[in-house]
């Protein structure tokens, strides 16, 4: 049974999910406040959390910024707004996907379930890919570089599993976001893609503006621009 933790202050709206979520089958564990929050994560081990943007005592993007320096639980944020610079700000906290208030909560639930896929799909791998300083072992879905570990998120480490397995090989950006989607409906934007892009670089490469690595074709897509050996 996949552990899910909530942190919404709207108590009907928290209450319609997790109502909707246990009926799914899953464990939900239920706080209104970032403290209550960061501690029912500092006492469990949770699958996916879902955070709400707006808290009483502070806001979803200062708890995902202490969830990062702990683990790459895949976070969902909720949002009432909308707005381009919002969205952006989520992803560079290290959210995985966000939904806008109001939402239906069948459309959260494929989310969650697309999310958990992936993750899923990911972790049944067993074999490493190493390309220079950079290894993925696919077996524990931990990707290091020069022996440290990388902190990603789950889509993070998903976009460079999807780069470092067509190395050499051009990808559209619709390819990329197909394969981040996994066929799931479309969460995620061509600007979204852009954000998890620089991100990446920015843990993996020297000098993140002369990318070694990922590299832009202009008008074309990206292209992981190194020899990958698979064990």
């Amino acid at each position: 049974m996949n552990k899910l933790l909530l942190v919404e202050d709207d108590e009907a709206l928290s209450m319609g999910i997790e109502f909707t979520l246990t009926d799914e089958g899953y464990e939900v564990f239920s706080a209104s406040t970032l403290e209550n929050g960061k501690a029912l994560f500092e006492k469990e081990d949770f699958d996916l959390i879902i955070l709400d943007v707006n808290l009483p005592d502070g806001n979803g993007y200062e708890l995902c910024k202490y969830i990062r320096t702990k683990s790459d639980t895949p976070v969902i944020f909720l949002t009432a707004l909308d707005e381009e610079v919002n969205v952006v700000l989520g992803f560079q906290m290290g959210g995985d996907d966000y939904i806008t208030k109001p939402f239906r909560v069948k459309e959260l639930l494929l989310r969650i379930k697309a999310i958990l896929r992936r993750n899923s799909k990911i972790a049944a791998c067993g074999n490493k890919l190493i390309s220079e300083d950079i290894v993925i072992d696919i077996s524990t879905a931990l990707a290091k570089k020069n022996g440290n570990e990388l902190t990603l998120t789950a889509q993070e480490y998903r976009l460079l599993l999807i780069f470092m397995s067509n190395a050499n090989v051009l990808m559209k950006r619709e390819e990329i976001l197909k394969e981040l989607m996994d066929g799931a409906e479309v969460f995620f934007d061509e600007n979204t893609l852009s954000v998890y892009i620089k991100r990446i670089r920015e843990k993996i490469e020297e000098n993140p503006k002369e990318p070694k690595y990922i590299v832009t074709i202009r008008g074309q897509g990206y292209k992981w621009n190194k020899e990958v050996i698979k064990e």
